[in-house]
């Protein structure tokens, strides 16, 4: 055999287009049947023989031998070490040719050839996406969707382009979403959908393609299989029944493809997924919750699902899993949630319907996820909500709650929504009992803190809190505002050039507040205010300059 491979490689070596096919076929076939026997081997054998530069010049559609020298070097490229030399030989444009020729058994290995040779390398890839693979591959699913070799190879390569970006644009402008979906139609196997199911994923992240999936009918075929196999407990059913309802939850992330779906709160499709989250099947509660969160991407859709009762059922949902209850449809639910309290109209609604009550059970979780999304959905429950911020920020054990996420270091989520949450109690109620109840619960130190954020929406809010206990309750805070060092903090803030104007303006209305407090007026003075706050009152932003002017008679009358 070694003999014959030798002389295989040598006759190969000084093949010229005079070589009669019948010699050139022998040769081949004693490398496939090599290869077969002792892959590495026999690859490396041919690397040395020089033989990968004379392939270029066999890979032509008129050749008998063109569908034997591809599937050679499809079998060598399965080594890692032959992928690179295959590159350098210059086979890849014969290759990307030979995609527009009419023989399936050529286009088949041709494929193989180039999926092995730029298997694993974003570069590679990305320069048969620049050579136009793309639309001649979908082309190939819909000429040969009998054959199932070469269609099988299409998808392969498509789950290992449609992760890099600039495929997807290049998608967007094939008809893949109704080829895939005719194709996903057919199938009848686990193994075969779940290829497909492969490609659909990354495609799906991109907008374009949501909206043309959603309208080639993938839908009603996800809807279907989650029907199918929702009451199954076998192995196979329970995966695909995750991943047609992850895959739904991925559509609507696109907003025309979820305005599409929802069509006015009507829709069919809108209608079976609020039918998942009474369901007893925990991944079918996640996806439903998730739906509902997505499609609350938009006041009018929140403000229909709140006036026709979605707020009941997320709130029993969550009910079944207060007690070591599934964290990620803890999440889900929560979300949706948040995302539903965002429109002005559904807070009231929303708060009447005792969801504050129910986001509350939550306050023992020990799972950052869970806390964020608690915090956010509160936080969007009391905005401009008076009544219900001075419930909340009385709850002394939400307060001290919120005081011990405020120092979760290892997650700056929890702990910026804690923050914000803290200042939104007091910025909303206005109360001196939600003031007095967060001084006791040592949240001034952290509400300081925040307003020196890298955010200046926080900041912000931080300052606005921080004027409101001023203006309030300052001999009750007094000490911690001092310990906090706030008098320190808010001349750097007025000093730095980089200060946003209405970091600045508050500033400046902050000190004027904290001059009623005999410890903190004697530190403002003795840190000469007065220069740089005369400084400002030539700021380009009028607002800051007149409040400068307005800071600087205060605080010349008082010293």
């Amino acid at each position: 055999m070694a003999d014959n491979l030798s002389d295989a490689l040598k006759k190969l070596k000084i093949t010229t287009t005079d070589s009669t096919a019948d010699s050139l076929e022998g040769c081949l076939d004693c490398l496939l049947q090599a290869l077969a026997q002792n892959n590495m081997e026999t690859s490396e054998k041919i690397q040395k023989s020089g033989v990968l530069q004379v392939f270029g010049s066999l890979l032509t559609p008129q050749s008998s031998c063109t569908a034997k020298v591809a599937n050679i070097i499809a079998e060598v490229a399965r080594n890692e070490f032959m992928r690179n030399p295959c590159v350098d030989a210059g086979l890849i444009p014969p290759l990307v040719q030979l995609l527009n020729c009419k023989d399936q058994e050529v286009l088949l290995q041709t494929g193989r050839a180039l999926g092995n040779i730029c298997y694993d390398s974003h570069t590679l890839q990305s320069q048969l996406i620049n050579m136009g693979v793309i639309p001649t591959l979908v082309k190939l699913l819909g000429i040969h969707c009998q054959n199932a070799a070469l269609t099988e190879m299409c998808l392969v390569a498509f789950g290992n382009l449609a992760e890099l970006e600039s495929s997807k644009e290049q998608f967007a402008y094939t008809n893949i979403a109704e080829e895939l979906v005719k194709l996903f139609k057919k199938q009848i196997e686990h193994d075969k959908r779940e290829m497909i199911f492969e490609v659909l994923a990354p495609l799906a992240e991109n907008d374009v393609i949501k909206l043309q999936l959603v309208e080639a009918g993938l839908v009603e075929c996800l809807l279907e299989i989650v029907q199918k196999t929702v009451d199954s407990d076998k192995e196979d059913d329970v995966a695909e029944l995750k991943t047609a309802s992850d895959l739904m939850v991925l559509l609507l992330l696109g907003d025309e493809s979820m305005q599409k779906l929802f069509e006015g709160g009507k829709g069919s499709v809108f209608q079976r997924v609020l039918s998942w989250i009474p369901s007893n099947s925990h991944q079918l509660q996640l996806a439903g919750a998730l739906a509902i969160a997505n499609f609350a991407r938009n006041d009018g859709n929140c403000i229909h699902m709140v006036d026709n009762g979605i707020v009941q059922k997320l709130m029993d949902l969550l009910d079944r899993h207060v007690e070591d209850g599934n964290v990620t449809v803890q999440h889900a639910a929560l979300s949706a949630l948040r995302n539903l309290a965002i429109p002005v109209v559904n807070k009231a609604k929303m708060l009447s319907a005792g969801v504050a009550e129910a986001v509350l059970k939550f306050l023992r979780s020990e799972m950052p996820p869970v806390q964020f999304k608690l915090l956010g959905t509160l936080r969007m429950l009391i905005d401009a909500q008076a009544e219900a911020a001075e419930q909340l920020g009385k709850n002394v054990k939400l307060v001290e709650r919120l005081v011990e996420w405020c120092e979760a270091k290892d997650h700056a989520g929890v702990m910026g929504e804690s923050n914000r949450l803290l200042s939104a109690l007091i910025r909303h109620s206005k109360s001196k009992d939600v003031i007095r109840t967060i001084v006791q619960s040592g949240g001034i130190k952290h509400l300081v803190t925040m307003a020196t954020s890298e955010h200046v929406i926080m900041q912000n809010e931080a300052l606005v809190a921080l004027a409101l206990i001023a203006a309030l309750e300052l001999v009750t805070a007094e000490k911690d505002l001092e310990n906090a060092q706030l008098v320190q903090i808010l001349h750097r803030l007025l000093s730095d050039d980089r200060s946003a104007p209405e970091i600045k303006y508050n500033s400046m209305v902050l000190i004027c507040a904290l001059i009623g407090s005999e410890p903190l007026q004697k530190e403002v003075q003795s840190m000469a205010f007065l220069e740089v706050i005369s400084k400002l009152r030539s700021h380009e932003n009028k607002t800051v300059a007149q409040q400068a002017s307005l800071t600087e008679q205060r605080l010349a009358v008082e010293s």
